[in-house]
């Protein structure tokens, strides 16, 4: 996220500087608009942090170039000064892309951060260590922006969230939350848990859905360039021999003539449709109905509820004190899930109950409707007895399991569904291949 620093003069005619960090420059001026507007200030001038590309020599030797963030070229050029260097050339970087970093490289940060923190490690160290080993280059920059922001003393919170687009939402507020918890080891152990699990989930969905996807595209198209082009040719041969088409035949023949003439309009349909279907999945709306309904699709839909209720547990393990209901852990769980349906129940039914109407956090969850039959009872079992945090773990535990056992059931029922499918399709295309060869046509001879 970039920083902003914003200039002006108070009421009483005093200089006024600070710096904010946003997404871009618009929400940069709406934060500052509504500072000033509370402060009584009158902002001047606002500029962004770039990085700038700068060529030094010092004492003779051979020229280095290097790259700096700061707001101006001024503040650039003043600090090498300072350092003895001669400046040959500062300009700012043109093409300053940020590509978010691969899964696996952040998995990587989590998971050494967790080993050289149980290794007792300071952590300032294993922020420097891990800077200067990471491979991609955003990564690298997140991660030394996170440790300078530390040593100026700013919040921990604070410096992960600002780094969020690098790190993901989630990373960035579990290991911002990390050093306030008192576990800081164990929240970056179950935040790289975490990672590891979705990132291993999302792949093993992948090879069960895309592969039979791809297959059964090629196949639809094989079979519309069959029936739209090769069928036709050979039927109406025996159509201008004069020879009576048999039943199958004629249907196909039929839907062959209404593809060719209808194909510039049922492409526009087919296009217009699974644009708007895609472009309806990515609003707010489209999104929490997508996520509504995606645990009720058959064989699919279960592994993936209990995926997500297994991320609430090792979230909610990681963050759950003891004291009371830990009405945040249980919110930045729900937040943790990826599942905009789930995260709704859990925000607007179990939480509005635990604090407007007292209800215990069991009778809250069964009331959300988004907990199995079997997540409740362990909930349960473990409120009664006071271990809910250790039940947590327990309840991810056991759905983890399950769930890498189900889905190579899953993925073995696909395929199996694939093969049927091909089989019927090529079946009833040998059927009427079959019927065609066997028209006899007629007689030139009258």
């Amino acid at each position: 996220m970039p920083d902003f620093r914003f200039e002006g003069t108070s009421i009483n005619g005093r200089s006024v500087q600070g710096v904010i960090a946003a997404d871009s420059s618009s929400e940069a001026k709406r934060k500052v608009r509504k500072l000033a507007e509370q402060h009584r200030v009158k902002i001047q001038r606002l500029r962004k942090r770039k990085t700038f590309i700068y060529k030094v020599q010092k004492n003779g030797d051979k020229p280095t170039t290097g790259e700096q963030k700061a707001f101006t070229k001024e503040e650039v050029q003043q600090a090498l000064t300072k350092l003895g260097y001669k400046i040959l050339k500062i300009q700012p970087k043109v093409l300053a892309l940020k590509l978010k970093p691969p899964t696996t490289e952040i998995v990587t940060f989590v998971r050494l951060s967790a080993d050289l923190l149980r290794e007792k490690l300071p952590f300032n160290e294993v922020l420097q260590l891990l800077g200067n080993d990471m491979q991609n280059p955003t990564l690298k920059e997140a991660i030394r922006e996170i440790n300078n922001d530390l040593r100026q003393g700013k919040d921990s919170e604070e410096a992960f969230i600002k780094q969020e687009k690098a790190l993901g939402k989630f990373s960035a507020r579990m290991l911002g939350l990390a050093s306030k918890s008192g576990n800081m080891t164990d929240v970056y152990e179950s935040t790289a848990k975490f990672l590891e699990r979705n990132a291993e989930f999302k792949k093993n969905l992948r090879s069960a859905l895309i592969m039979p996807m791809f297959t059964l595209l090629v196949l639809f198209g094989a079979v519309i360039f069959y029936v739209a082009y090769i069928f036709p040719e050979t039927a109406k041969l025996f159509q201008k021999l004069g020879s009576e088409l048999p039943p199958m035949t004629t249907a196909t023949l039929q839907f062959s003539d209404f593809l060719i003439n209808n194909m510039f309009y049922i492409l526009v349909i087919v296009v217009a449709a699974a644009g708007g279907f895609i472009y309806f999945i990515r609003t707010p709306r489209g999104k929490f109905l997508k996520d509504k309904y995606i645990f009720k699709v058959p064989m699919i839909g279960p592994l993936v509820h209990k995926t997500t209720i297994e991320i609430f547990c090792r979230v909610f393990y990681s963050l759950y004190s003891g004291s009371g209901e830990n009405v945040d852990a249980i919110k930045l769980a729900a937040e943790a899930c990826g599942n905009k349906y789930f995260e709704d129940q859990l925000k607007t039914v179990a939480i509005p109950m635990m604090l407007s109407q007292g209800k215990g956090l069991v009778q809250s969850f069964e009331a959300s409707g988004v907990f199995t039959k079997t997540a409740l009872a362990r909930f349960h079992s473990g409120a009664e007895t006071g271990t809910v945090k250790t039940t947590a773990m327990q309840i991810a535990n056991y759905y983890e399991r399950e769930t890498v056992y189900k889905l190579k059931n899953a993925v073995d029922f696909v395929q199996l569904a694939i093969a049927m499918i091909i089989m019927i399709v090529m079946t009833a295309l040998t059927l009427v291949s079959s019927e065609t060869a066997m028209i006899s046509p007629k007689s030139p001879i009258g």
